[in-house]
């Protein structure tokens, strides 16, 4: 399943872990890898169904007072369900070995409890966000200012920078939620250009599925949850193991989750 891949031209070059680089890293992934981002995918999106019905009902009405517990709520039914999304992902860039089932169960037996928190405080920022922008673009008489706009996509941004580096660790490590913050910032400050692209990358992404719906709803099930998340990733992933140590501290911890070598 090679999307958004051209022909490469020549040998491929490789790591000094005999891993391939660059986009033919990216197909090696992609191709071994998609059956377990697209079961991941649709288990995310059902698990993020209650979170979509109420805040749609929220919006749909009105109301507020609906908004902060379906968001709340929502948010932090769908949270063992992101955390598993970003541990496969994580997973398979590691090459990590096992079963999509088998590491499903896994990651949603260790992880469901600490996403819990995130996950709510994650689904109250999207139904506010959703609330905040019909207000501002269908519901206001008056057209909204470019500042405005501006402020409602760079809040879109930092809540994307936020997410992608805080999911990874909350289910590669045990920390405190304030640890991962500072981390997350810290890794922000040293890597700018790379974690800014990767979260503007994603915005582009939901940007583009949210202004040619509902054809592009036809997509969701297939790449629209997981393809997105997996480039971002993939984009970063050197650098957060460089920051991390990742690779070292799973090969430390869990030996079993060490990639067999060829």
């Amino acid at each position: 399943m090679n999307l958004f891949r051209p022909y490469s031209m020549g040998e491929p070059r490789r790591d000094e872990r005999g891993r391939l680089v660059g986009i033919d890293r990216y197909q090696d992934v992609l191709g071994r890898n998609w059956k377990r981002f697209f079961l991941t995918g649709l288990m995310t999106i059902l698990g993020c169904l209650p979170l979509t019905v109420g805040v749609a009902y929220a919006i749909l009405s009105s109301s507020v007072l609906v908004l902060l517990p379906a968001g709340l709520v929502g948010g932090a039914i769908a949270g063992p369900f992101l955390a598993c999304l970003y541990d496969t992902v994580l997973r398979a860039l590691r090459d990590a070995p096992g079963s999509w089932g088998q590491n499903y169960k896994r990651s949603l037996a260790q992880n469901a409890r600490a996403a819990l928190l995130p996950g709510a405080l994650t689904g109250l920022f999207l139904g506010a966000a959703a609330f905040a922008g019909m207000m501002l673009f269908f519901w206001s008489t008056l057209r909204p200012g470019a500042v405005t706009i501006l402020v409602y996509l760079f809040s879109w941004l930092v809540f994307l920078v936020l997410s992608t580096l805080y999911w990874p660790q909350l289910v590669l490590f045990e920390q405190r939620p304030m640890v991962r913050l500072r981390n997350a910032l810290l890794f922000t400050v040293r890597y700018f250009w790379a974690t800014v692209g990767a979260a503007l990358l994603q915005l582009v992404w939901w940007a583009l599925m949210f202004l040619f719906a509902p054809w592009t709803l036809l997509l969701l099930p297939f790449v629209g949850v997981w393809f997105i998340l997996f480039a971002a990733l993939f984009l970063l992933y050197d650098r957060l193991d460089k920051a991390f140590a990742i690779e070292e501290s799973i090969a430390r911890a869990f030996p079993e989750q060490v990639p067999p070598q060829d």
